[in-house]
């Protein structure tokens, strides 16, 4: 099993420098991969609550943001030289599937294929509404792009027609470089999201899961696997614990059928993060 780390970076407390060490750190103690989650603007009123924490606020200091994560991975990758890059999640239904599209594959050809690129559906209707995009909807577009990302990024010439996009007799160029193409890591715990992973994805991703939680999703997963005629063999299990991860519990992950484990970073203070780096070293030993 690998082990990763995830930080959603924010301003002002990670500048250029901090996150440009922290990359080349996280690569050195032996860390898979570095993935980051994304939200383009923030509200502070929300008819859903976040669901990635206990009091259904997203975790952003006081005049802070959320780094982009196509532009930092880009930064990044520039920085590392074998640490792996995953989004956790891209918000897809809130974006232009073309220009999204065009972004990964230059992301995966500059990285020399070190993307993974995450996915679901999303959780706030204000910033859906606000990039211009029917929330209801968003099911169902997300299908279509995914359909869309793949013929983009394995056919000479691209063309789709669905209900939602229309994508005429095109090229997009460069291809990625992992073959077939981008692993396509699908989030989100509904049975939509479910059938979402097993039908267009490449592994499935769930975010604060901890070993009971983890074992009862892997029998729904392996279900909806069933139905389109897979089984977990070549399709990832990724999960993101909750904070506290001892060397047991990765062993426990293991013995799960965990592919990647993707722990926390937690404070993004300069001080906290060393002394959090020498705690992940440990579990990367205790995952070889």
């Amino acid at each position: 099993m690998k082990i990763g780390i995830f930080s959603t970076f924010m301003s002002p407390i990670c500048t250029p420098e901090m996150i440009g060490n922290f990359a080349r750190d996280a690569e050195n103690i032996g860390l898979d991969s570095l993935w980051m989650g994304e939200h383009v603007v923030l509200f502070d009123k929300t008819e859903f609550p976040y669901p990635g924490s206990q009091d259904g606020k997203l975790p952003v200091p006081v005049g802070g943001g959320m780094l982009d994560t196509v532009a930092t991975f880009g930064y990044l990758a520039a920085c590392t030289k074998t640490l792996r890059f995953g989004t956790g999640i891209t918000l897809l239904p809130q974006r232009n599937p073309i220009y999204t599209a065009k972004e990964f594959t230059t992301l995966d050809w500059l990285t020399q294929g070190r993307i993974d690129f995450g996915i679901g559906v999303g959780w706030c209707k204000e910033e859906v509404i606000t990039c211009g995009y029917d929330f209801d909807t968003r099911g169902k577009r997300c299908d279509e792009m995914l359909q869309m990302f793949k013929l983009l990024w394995t056919e000479p010439v691209a063309e789709f027609h669905g209900e939602y996009y229309d994508l005429p007799a095109c090229r997009m160029d460069p291809k990625p470089v992992q073959k077939p193409h981008i692993p396509i890591i699908v989030g989100g715990h509904s049975k939509a999201g479910f059938r979402r992973a097993a039908k267009f994805g490449s592994g499935w991703y769930g975010f604060q899961m901890d070993l009971e939680a983890t074992a009862q999703v892997i029998v729904t997963l392996d279900d909806a696997l069933a139905k389109e005629g897979r089984t977990r063999e070549n399709f990832q299990l990724v999960i993101t614990p909750p904070y506290g991860v001892s060397a047991d519990m990765v062993k426990g992950y293991e013995d799960l059928g965990v592919d990647r484990l993707i722990v926390h970073l937690g404070s993004q203070k300069p001080e906290r993060v060393a002394a959090r780096l020498a705690e992940l070293e440990t579990l990367v030993a205790a995952a070889a």
